[in-house]
Parts: structure tokens; sequence; C-alpha cells
């Protein structure tokens, strides 16, 4: 198998912008009415579920402007301008220093960045502000599991997991399903992405994986399963051209191999995978 596949939708992008963009919709949902119904309400506020309600039903204006600084920063940083991202994200927790959610945002652009140290800092106090937060404890397992602490990432998705009421849980079960690939376990690698397609079938980063796993096991029929789903379901990208037509090859389907072949060679000629098919490397 090529490795694990750390991209958040079918293009190569880091796993963080998926990331970033959970933390930023939970910011989105601090509005008012939610302290009305209190488990739900919490868990759509990325609220640590066991911590009291705000006394006011309605967001304060102290953290709808610290919100819609954490919004500008995030959209500046997405845009690739740093500088301005990083400044409006200081004045969002010079305006509300116990927002957590700033705290995670900043802890996945320091970690992209390769500042380790200012995003574990940063990880670490989201953290201790909203400890059962799941967004957060997905981040930081995320952040561990790049750093070489994969075996301790696994608890962090796990509390990440811990809420019934996480909107998102296929995204730290497939984050465990990596992080179990790098310690070398595939048998429990399997379980989670298995786990992540079952809550989220168009999950692009299980299909792929599990994709991967099937066909080096050379249980082609159900790694077929799975790569004709995610480039039907996505735009092909150079890696899943490559897991279909490696699946075909392996079938013998050598139409199927030849159409595929051409399509990677067209889309993606400069692509790793495309080097790979013009030297025959198919295991590679």
């Amino acid at each position: 198998m090529n490795g694990a596949v750390t991209m958040s939708g079918m293009a190569t992008a880091p796993i963080w912008r998926a990331l970033l963009a959970l933390l930023l919709a939970a910011a989105a949902l601090l509005v008012a009415g939610c302290a009305n119904q209190p488990t739900a309400g919490a868990a759509a506020q990325g609220q640590d579920a066991s911590s009291p309600l705000p006394e006011s039903v309605e967001e304060s204006d102290t953290r709808r402007r610290a919100r819609i600084r954490l919004e500008l920063g995030a959209g500046y940083y997405q845009q690739g301008n740093v500088p301005v991202a990083l400044e409006e994200l200081r004045q969002a927790l010079q305006i509300d220093p116990s927002y957590a959610a700033v705290y995670g945002v900043l802890g996945l652009i320091y970690m992209d960045l390769n500042e380790r140290d200012r995003a574990e800092d940063a990880f670490r106090r989201g953290l201790q502000l909203r400890p059962n937060d799941s967004d957060l404890n997905n981040g930081y397992g995320w952040f561990l599991c790049n750093t070489g602490r994969e075996k301790r990432s696994i608890e962090f998705f796990q509390r990440a997991l811990a809420d019934p009421l996480y909107a998102t849980p296929a995204k730290p079960l497939h984050n465990a399903g990596i992080c179990s690939l790098k310690m070398g376990d595939e048998a429990v690698a399997e379980a989670y992405f298995l786990r992540s397609f079952q809550i989220d079938p168009v999950n692009a980063v299980a299909m792929y994986n599990l994709g991967e796993l099937f066909l080096k096991r050379r249980d082609a029929e159900r790694a077929r399963f799975y790569a004709q789903r995610l480039i039907s379901t996505y735009d092909p990208t150079a890696q899943t051209l490559w897991l279909a037509l490696r699946v075909e090859r392996t079938l013998g389907n050598r139409d199927a191999e030849a159409s595929l072949a051409t399509q990677l060679r067209r889309r993606f000629p400069e692509s790793r995978e495309a080097n790979l098919l013009a030297s025959g490397r198919f295991s590679d």
C-alpha cells in the first residue's frame, strides 16, 4: 500500500483543512436560543456537555465580536494570508480569552506551519477551557498523530467520540484509522475505517484507505467496491485513479485499466502516480 491517505476530501490537501472547517462550523453555531435545549444546545455550540449552560440564551456581544474575528482569521488563512489570519485570531482572543475554538484554529494553523511548540500550546489552552470539546480533541489527536505520538493520539480521538451528539464522528474514526496504520496495526485500522464508512458512506478518506487495504490483501472485489464508489462520488484525483487502475489490473479488466490510465496521463501528467504508471511500478 502507498500509505494512508490524509486528504480531507478528494483533493490532496492536508486534513487540517477539514478540521479547520469543523471548528469554524462550531463557532458559527453560537447563536441565540441554544440554551433552551440543554444537551443538544451544548453539543451544537461545541460546549462541554457537562459544563453549565450560559445564563443568557443569547450570544453575548463579546463572544459575537470574537466569533467574527475567528471567522475572518480562518478565511484569511484559507486564502493564504497567514499574517493577517494570525492577527485576526489574536484580536479574537483579546476580545474573549475564554473562546476555546480560537485556540483550536490556532493549533491547526501552527501545526500546518510546522510550529509545533505553538500548536501544542494552543491545543492545550483550548482543552483546558473545554476538555470535552470533540473538535478540539480531534484536532489535538491529529496533531499528536503527526508528531510521533500515534498511540497517545487514539485517546483523544476516543474522547472526541465520547459525545453521542458529536455531528461528525466519522472524522476522528478515520483519523484513528490513519494513526493505527502508522503504528502498523492494519486490523485495527480497518475496523476504524469501516466504522467511519458506516457512519458516513461518502467519507473519501475511509473509502480510499479501505480500497488500499483490500487491494494489498489481494481482495480485489472488495477493493473495487470502494475504488469505484470513490471515483463515482467525487472528481477523480491522481491517487484515486491510481487505486482504481491497480484494482482493475489485478482483476484482469484490461479495457477498464487502459481507460483509467488514459485519464491519469491526461489529467495529472506530472503526478507521482503518472510517473509510476510510466515506469510500470504498480506495486509501489
